[in-house]
């Protein structure tokens, strides 16, 4: 008899996901909740129409492996970046303060008439990012290889 393959049957390798819908987006959002980044890792290139997070994220995917085999959390780098970006507001955030590290709590996707809306980063302390586009498209990739979470605990949110 045959079993089912089990994720920790998989291997491990760098995140590379792609959201086109609000769906799509709350897979990310899960993945990057309590990722953190200084305000200077966050940049929007208008001329490509681009908006980028270079993130220290937890590894949620790896979190019940480490619980089971008592080993350490660990995060990873990796790139947050927004696609067909016509503005960027923020709110609740002092960018003249280049010291700032900022927390993401999540990502959401609010669709307008069309395909255009606006993508809410949600940050911890009642910070927010405003990203308008005319169609959804983020992708969430690692860029480093993971490393012992400085903490050496998984983030807790507790009620």
């Amino acid at each position: 008899m045959t079993q089912d393959a089990s994720f920790e049957d998989g291997r491990e390798a760098p995140l590379r996901l792609v959201a086109f819908d609000s769906d799509d987006l709350q897979v990310i959002s899960a993945l990057v909740q309590d990722a953190v980044f200084p305000i200077t890792e966050m940049k929007w290139l208008a001329g490509q129409r681009r908006f980028a997070l270079l993130l220290n994220r937890f590894r949620w995917e790896d979190q019940s492996l480490a619980d089971q085999r008592n080993r350490s959390y660990e995060r990873v780098q990796s790139v947050m970046t927004i696609e067909n970006v016509q503005k960027v507001l923020s709110q609740g955030i002092d960018r003249s303060d280049k010291d700032t590290v900022l927390s993401c709590l999540s990502v959401a996707f609010e669709p307008g008439a069309d395909a255009d809306g606006v993508v809410t980063i949600t940050l911890a302390g009642d910070g927010a990012i405003a990203v308008h586009v005319e169609a959804l498209e983020a992708v969430l990739r690692d860029v480093t290889k993971p490393y012992v979470a400085p903490s050496g605990k998984a983030p807790d949110h507790p009620e």
